[in-house]
């Protein structure tokens, strides 16, 4: 698994419309400095830039007989020769790229391509994506993904670095509502020296990526938005009205867990019984949502031993029972198991799908009318 980046690649973009702009200072023609150019090509800060780029990375891509996955826009896929393992998989994020084979001839060929038509930084073996660090153990078949250096630059960012580690993500005594809120100018004037937003902000990507342990805290502190004119750099540890600072303080206690569990990562094991396997845990509460009475879902998919997909969000309904919620949970669940069954039967590493759904009479319930999707 290689990692490459494309350099200055909006650069690369052919523009369908006419787009004028100034001559730059000190490059102007002379005698002829009130004239203005026509771009040919695209630039960095043209809303169609990105367009433009991915358009001809796509059209470049399916030339050299890739196909382009039908259920990740960002996946392309080319068969090879070879029994195991037939697919040479590229996957694009902007202009940074990973592609991976089962022989390393096939990437370095893929790579040669790339760099005939494209000025590419070629990186070698991954080890470090998008604030991701890529650790394999090529002979146990394990793979690591784990953020440490990105939850120290949270936690110093937000002045938590010395903060007093603890070891649940959120813990039960946070009611957190609506009511809680600032209301008045005066209260969200107090509040704006708060960075609420970033914080959570900073926190969720971290969630997405390689912390499924934080989503349930994340989900809640997610809902609430504190508006004011939010600094950067400002200490969280700035005191406000003791009954509006709940949910900075919610914030804080996901930090301090993050401090105990710097270390923590993702693991991906090859070896593993069931590695090809896709499981699905969901679950869900009933009404505890203190502002709507709405119940809360879960889902977690992993792949491997890993989590690549988790979620913790409230239903836009309300349930009338704990069997409804749960069936709510597990029908919203099944939405992303069919997404992500088709696109791992897509890259041939599908062997089978689990979904637990966790009672007993939703369970019943799904079997009777969605007996399709359990294998």
């Amino acid at each position: 698994m290689d990692q490459m980046d494309v350099v200055t690649a909006f650069l690369y973009g052919n523009l369908e419309e006419e787009i004028y702009m100034k001559q730059t200072v000190g490059f102007e023609v002379k005698v002829k400095e009130s004239l203005v150019c026509r771009l040919l090509k695209s630039l960095y800060g043209l809303k169609q830039a990105p367009r433009q780029w991915n358009m001809l990375f796509d059209e470049f891509m399916k030339a050299q007989g890739f196909l382009r996955s039908v259920y990740d826009p960002c996946v392309y896929m080319k068969k090879v020769n070879d029994e195991t393992f037939n697919l040479i998989i590229l996957v694009l994020y902007v202009d940074d790229m990973l592609i991976l084979a089962k022989n390393q001839s096939d990437v370095d060929e893929c790579k040669s391509k790339l760099k005939s038509a494209f000025k590419m930084k070629d990186m070698g073996e991954s080890k470090r994506i998008l604030g991701m660090e890529i650790h394999r153990d090529h002979e146990q078949k394990r793979l690591w993904l784990r953020q440490g250096k990105y939850v120290r630059c949270i936690l110093d960012r937000f002045n938590m670095i010395d903060s007093k580690g603890v070891w649940t993500p959120l813990a039960p005594h946070f009611k957190l509502s609506a009511a809680q809120c600032p209301t008045d100018v005066v209260e969200k004037g107090k509040m704006s020296c708060v960075p609420y937003e970033q914080a959570v902000g900073s926190l969720m990507y971290l969630m997405v990526c390689t912390r499924p342990d934080i989503a349930f805290a994340m989900g809640k502190v997610s809902r609430i938005s504190i508006k004011g004119d939010l600094q950067l750099g400002t200490c969280l540890h700035l005191v406000v009205e003791a009954q509006r600072k709940v949910h900075s303080e919610a914030v804080k206690w996901i930090m301090r867990y993050l401090k105990s569990t710097l270390d923590y990562d993702s693991l991906f094991d090859g070896i593993l019984y069931n590695a090809k396997s896709l499981f699905d845990y969901v679950d869900g509460d009933y009404g505890q949502d203190l502002d709507k009475r709405r119940s809360r879902i879960g889902y977690v998919f992993t792949f491997g031993g890993g989590s690549i997909n988790c979620r913790s969000t409230s239903k836009k309904c309300v349930a009338q029972s704990t069997t409804e919620a749960k069936y709510v949970a597990a029908a919203k669940a099944a939405k992303e198991v069919i997404w992500l069954d088709r696109l791992i039967m897509e890259m041939e590493l599908k062997q089978g799908v689990v979904l637990f759904i966790v009672i007993a009479r939703a369970l019943y319930i799904w079997l009777q009318t969605r007996s399709w999707i359990v294998e």
